[in-house]
């Protein structure tokens, strides 16, 4: 990764810019004039690895616009929480226009930032909601709600024992909405399905992960939820059926994952894109384009258990997937954090 703190010598403060222009006014100039004619500067801080789950989305999302020329873009992963609100300053003072995370873990400090850089757009990760007091800071969320539930649909069938292990990070709402809505799937095909939740207390812990999913196998479960990396790997070793979690890994467990709820981050990121450069940018909740109307978040194809799973169950997901996307359906929202049966 680049060293950001090599890159910011000589760029010129907005702040400055500010001073003599207002922070209500610069941020249009900036982005109807700046940004009409050349790339967005677009800059990521994650604090885990590229590679895992959540934070894949992102980083996809943002590399398939700057392939496409709309964006510039750089990132930095594995920050840690304390070395957080540095790099959101170093980012901001590079003149990144549009900075990308997420703030799960230090949101005052970075809605501290997004104060002292009103003419930089803020597009954060977090568990809580715009603040219109802060025009310049928008949230998001994982909202895949729909697809899990089509995924839980399919474990129902998919389950012999009716007992269905599920391991997630922490039981905070963007684990917990999901949770929920794949065992509300389950309900449909398998309505006295049981189920072992457990939490690992990481984001990124596979080995922990693993060894909490073997005790669910012991436990009884014959199929595991995949939350986080490493309960896919319990599952092929032990000979159970894994679901995945926003994004698609069955081509490495070919036998194992049956069908994944996906997470697609690029109608979020681009609408944050065409409002920065429009010079509309403000603090709206963005959730929403994860939603599976806004094409947000799909069931993968089943692909390897394509002629597996039930025709039944498959005619059920279809069914779902079209009122969902109608709007005759509407998939839960609960947040709460899901108990063991």
């Amino acid at each position: 990764m680049p060293n950001i703190a090599n890159t910011i010598f000589g760029a010129p403060s907005r702040r400055t810019l500010l001073k003599a222009a207002g922070a209500g006014t610069a941020l249009a100039a900036l982005g109807g004039r700046a940004f009409a004619q050349e790339k967005l500067k677009v800059a990521a801080i994650y604090t885990v690895p590229f590679e895992q789950q959540w934070v894949s989305r992102l980083h996809k999302a943002a590399n398939t616009a700057k392939e496409r020329g709309d964006i510039e873009y750089v990132a930095t992963e594995n920050v840690t929480n304390t070395d957080y609100e540095r790099v959101m300053r170093e980012y901001a003072e590079a003149g990144n226009k549009l900075i990308l995370g997420e703030v799960f873990g230090v949101e005052d400090a970075a809605r501290t930032v997004a104060k002292d850089y009103p003419d930089v757009a803020f597009l954060m990760g977090s568990s809580f909601k715009p603040d219109a007091a802060l025009p310049n800071f928008a949230t998001f969320d994982n909202y895949i709600q729909d697809a899990s539930y089509l995924s839980g649909i399919i474990a129902g069938a998919m389950t012999k024992s009716k007992n269905i292990g599920m391991v997630g990070g922490y039981p905070i709402p963007e684990v917990n909405r999901l949770m929920n809505a794949f065992m509300a799937g389950v309900k449909e095909s398998a309505p006295d399905t049981k189920f072992q939740v457990s939490f690992i207390g990481s984001w990124f812990d596979p080995p922990k992960a693993k060894e909490t999913a073997f005790a669910q196998i012991d436990g009884g479960a014959d199929l595991l939820y995949a939350e986080r990396f490493g309960v896919s790997d319990a599952a092929k070793e032990k000979g159970v059926l894994a679901i995945g979690n926003v994004i698609d890994t069955q081509a490495e467990y070919p036998d194992t994952v049956v069908a994944s709820a996906l997470w697609h981050f690029e109608p979020t990121l681009d609408h944050a894109i065409a409002q920065v450069k429009a010079g509309t940018f403000k603090a709206e909740d963005y959730g929403l384009y994860s939603f599976m109307k806004a094409g947000g978040c799909s069931l993968a194809p089943l692909g390897t258990f394509d002629g597996k799973v039930p025709e039944e169950a498959k005619a059920k997901v279809a069914e779902k997937e079209k009122a969902i996307k109608d709007g005759s359906f509407t998939v839960e929202i609960n947040d709460a954090e899901p108990k063991s049966s």
